[in-house]
């Protein structure tokens, strides 16, 4: 599958079939900090993404007045 990361900004390839969660933990990125996207529909941890599939991982950004 298809993985887009930003800060900084790259993309890539990984194997498929994976959970979100399996495949966060891979990449050494914690699920409490990031929002995975498939499309623009949100995708739980205990979802599985196929080979085929292209996601967008997106860091949580809080704040305001």
């Amino acid at each position: 599958m298809r993985v887009l990361l930003r800060n900084p900004r790259r993309e890539l390839d990984v194997a498929g079939p994976v959970t979100v969660s399996r495949l966060l933990a891979q990449l050494e990125i914690n699920r409490e900090s990031v929002l995975v996207v498939r499309g623009d529909t949100l995708v739980p941890g205990d979802a599985v993404l196929a080979d085929d599939d292209v996601v967008e991982v997106r860091p949580l950004i809080s704040g305001g007045a």
